[in-house]
């Protein structure tokens, strides 16, 4: 009987993931064919992290440009994020479609700063 517990219950925390990354290529599917906001620019979806009661998406974006455009691009995303809900909800047989909260990710920036410190750090080595 553990073994069937044991089963079950890590087949329900696979569940969210499987969900993100199918919400992710459809996310990334909509924008790059239905939404039309000319703010949103260069985005890239990187993640999305569902709440534990999948009803929540945060969805992580990395944008290229400067922080006015970056600002620029997260204003379009916002805006879109009902029609995009709504999209998916049509597209995906969800029993709850999730809110799609957008948030910046700066991970890119922060290597590439950790990068640049490390060749720094070489050059005043020799």
């Amino acid at each position: 009987m553990r073994g069937k517990q044991e089963h079950s219950s890590r087949g329900q925390s696979r569940r969210p993931d499987r969900m993100a990354d199918l919400l992710r290529q459809e996310l990334a599917r909509l924008l790059e064919r239905d939404v039309k906001d000319p703010r949103i620019g260069f985005a890239t979806l990187t993640s999305v992290v569902l709440s534990r009661d999948l009803r929540t998406a945060r969805v992580y974006v990395s944008i290229l440009g400067d922080e006015d455009q970056k600002c620029h691009s997260m204003e379009g995303l916002n805006a879109a994020s009902n029609f995009l809900r709504y999209q998916i909800a049509q597209r995906l047989n969800l029993r709850y479609t999730p809110a799609i909260e957008f948030q910046l990710d700066r991970s890119a920036e922060v290597n590439e700063r950790l990068d640049e410190l490390l060749r720094r750090t070489k050059r005043s080595d020799k």
